[in-house]
């Protein structure tokens, strides 16, 4: 049986990960490549290629080591406390690390971790309480896309910069033409950033599930 080498025992998938979302939280996500990753790794570029096949194996195994953070909810837990801690910590991890949100675009995520620590819990706890399996999965998806979104496009990491953009845009409008929003810029702007806007989306979704 042939021997292993080194280098594809040292690169780890969990250490492949790490580094790469590194990168992307340092450099950006335009920075990721095999060839940045080898070398922050000190290893070949045919070694990362082994472990991930592509970008797209790699982004997999980048968001499959993210979603290993989604705590595992004591069974017993009231349902729908446990799908706001489930839904809570992936909006967090995704708030964190906005730039691998940016390279996946619309790929769906469905790696093992996410699979078993989100996906397969909130639609068994759906349809234990009543539902059919599409009516469980369309409420788990409601979720999902609500977390997606609201972690995806807002620039949680420069809230002044957004401030600032959208005071200088709403400034340019017709007053008489843009009343509600050239009339209450300074009620709106906190609200841009405004983390509560997805947690008090998310209490209502559940509230509805229920």
């Amino acid at each position: 049986m042939p021997r292993q080498s080194p280098s594809l025992d040292r690169a780890t998938p969990e250490l492949i990960a790490e580094t790469a979302l590194s990168i992307i939280d340092r450099d950006g996500p335009q920075a990721l490549s095999f060839r940045s990753l080898a070398d922050r790794l000190g290893i070949s570029h045919a070694t990362v290629q082994r472990r991930c096949t592509d970008l797209a194996g790699l982004l997999d195994l980048c968001t499959d080591h993210l979603a290993a953070g989604i705590p595992e909810v004591p069974p017993g837990t009231d349902a729908a406390e446990a799908t706001g801690i489930r839904f809570r910590a992936l909006y967090e991890l995704l708030v964190a690390h906005p730039g691998l949100a940016a390279l996946r675009g619309a790929r769906p995520w469905l790696g093992p971790q996410l699979l078993a620590r989100l996906t397969e819990p909130e639609v068994a706890a759906h349809m234990a309480h009543g539902m059919t399996a599409a009516q469980a999965m369309a409420a788990y998806r409601r979720m999902y896309l609500l977390t997606l979104g609201c972690a995806t496009f807002v620039d949680h990491r420069s809230p002044q910069e957004n401030a600032t953009r959208t005071r200088t845009a709403l400034a340019a409008l017709a007053p008489e033409s843009f009343p509600a929003l050239t009339g209450h810029v300074e009620e709106i702007l906190p609200v841009l950033a405004d983390h509560e806007v997805f947690y008090g989306a998310l209490r209502q979704l559940i509230d509805a599930a229920r």
